[in-house]
C-alpha cells in the first residue's frame, strides 16, 4: 500500500504561474539600491567583456576565470577597492541568476588576498567640506536661481550631513518649518534600505542659515510640491525634474574650483564628512553626531574624532 507522504513525493508539481515567478525576481533586484545595482551592472559589464574576448562563460564563471580576471585587472593597475567591487558584482550576478557562486572558491580569495598584499595601499582621502570652506563657498554665490538652488543645496547638504543620494531625494513635503528650526524626513538612506525612514533636525544658523537657505530656494522656485532640488535651464527657468545624484558633486566641486581649491579633491559626499570634521572639532558629542549623520556604529565616527582631537591632550606633550 502506497503511503499518502510517497503519493505527495511522486505526485507532478504544477508550474508556477510566470507573473509570480516575475514577482519574486522584481523583488530580488529589491534587495539592492538601484545605485548598487548600476554599478554591479557597470563591473559585471567589464567581467563579462574580459570572457568574451577569451572565449570563455561569464554568467556561470569558472572560479579559474574569476582568478585570471581580477590578475589582470590588478596587473592593469586597479585598485584593491575596486578589485572587491568587481568580486561582489559577479558574486550578485551569479546569486540572482541562481548559479553557483565562483567567488566563494579559495582560489578566488587566494588571488584577492595576493592582490591586496603586493597592491594595497591605504585610500586617498578626499579634502572634507569644512564649515569654514562652506560658508566661504556661499558668501560670493550670485542670488539668481542657479546660485539660490546651490546655497540651499550647500547649506542643507552639510547641515545635516546629508549623502547625495539623501539630497536629491528630498521632497518638499519632507520639510517641517518650525520656530527652532527645520525638521526633515528622510524616507530611505543607505542604510536603511527597509524604508523605515528617519527624522533629522536642521539648525537655524547666524552667519550662512540653512532653513533661510532653503526658504529662498522654494520661492524662487515655485515650488508648491515633488522635488525639491531641480535643475535649472537658461533664462533660470526650473525644471520639475529631481536632480540627479552626480550633479551634487559637480556643484561642490565648481564652487570649491571658483575659490582655487583643486576640484579633483572634492565629491559630493564631501559635505556629509566635512559636518563631522566641523562637528568633531569643535568638541561635539558622538551620539550627536550620530543624531544627525544616521551612523549605525560609532567605529566609522571614531576616525573623525580621532583626526580632530590628534593633538589634544598629547601624550607627548612636553616630553621634548
Amino acid at each position: 500500500m502506497t503511503t499518502l507522504p510517497a503519493l505527495i513525493m511522486n505526485a507532478p508539481l504544477p508550474a508556477l504561474p510566470l507573473p509570480e515567478i516575475q514577482a519574486a525576481e522584481g523583488y530580488a533586484r529589491a534587495d539592492k539600491a538601484e545605485a548598487s545595482q548600476r554599478a554591479y551592472r557597470s563591473d559585471f559589464r567589464i567581467f563579462a567583456a574580459w570572457c568574451a574576448e577569451r572565449g570563455t562563460s561569464a554568467l556561470p564563471a569558472k572560479p579559474a576565470s574569476v582568478a585570471a580576471f581580477l590578475a589582470w585587472e590588478a596587473g592593469r593597475g586597479a585598485k584593491s577597492s575596486t578589485i572587491g567591487r568587481r568580486v561582489a558584482a559577479i558574486r550578485y550576478a551569479h546569486c540572482v541568476a541562481g548559479q553557483p557562486v565562483p567567488t566563494d572558491d579559495d582560489r578566488v580569495r587566494a588571488t584577492v588576498r595576493g592582490i591586496r598584499r603586493t597592491h594595497g595601499a591605504a585610500p586617498i582621502r578626499k579634502t572634507p567640506a569644512t564649515a569654514d570652506m562652506v560658508r566661504t563657498m556661499v558668501a560670493t554665490i550670485p542670488a539668481d536661481a542657479n546660485g539660490l538652488r546651490d546655497r540651499a543645496l550647500l547649506l542643507l547638504g552639510f547641515a545635516g550631513a546629508f549623502r547625495r543620494s539623501e539630497l536629491v531625494a528630498l521632497d518638499l513635503a519632507d520639510l517641517e518649518f518650525g520656530d527652532g528650526g527645520l525638521r526633515v524626513h528622510i524616507r530611505r538612506s543607505k542604510t536603511d534600505q527597509d524604508g523605515q525612514g528617519a527624522t533629522i533636525g536642521i539648525a537655524l544658523g547666524s552667519v550662512a542659515c540653512p532653513v533661510a537657505a532653503v526658504r529662498a530656494w522654494i520661492a524662487v522656485a515655485g515650488i508648491v510640491d515633488g522635488p525639491l532640488f531641480r535643475p535649472v535651464a537658461k533664462g533660470s527657468r526650473v525644471a520639475a525634474a529631481r536632480l540627479s545624484a552626480d550633479s551634487v558633486a559637480n556643484i561642490v566641486k565648481r564652487h570649491a574650483k571658483r575659490l582655487g581649491f583643486d576640484p579633483a579633491t572634492f565629491a559630493g559626499h564631501l559635505l556629509r564628512s566635512g559636518f563631522l570634521t566641523s562637528a568633531a572639532g569643535r568638541g561635539a558629542s558622538i551620539f550627536k553626531m550620530m543624531d544627525v549623520s544616521r551612523h549605525r556604529s560609532v567605529d566609522t565616527l571614531r576616525g573623525y574624532v580621532r583626526d580632530a582631537e590628534l593633538f589634544r591632550d598629547h601624550a607627548g606633550a612636553g616630553l621634548l
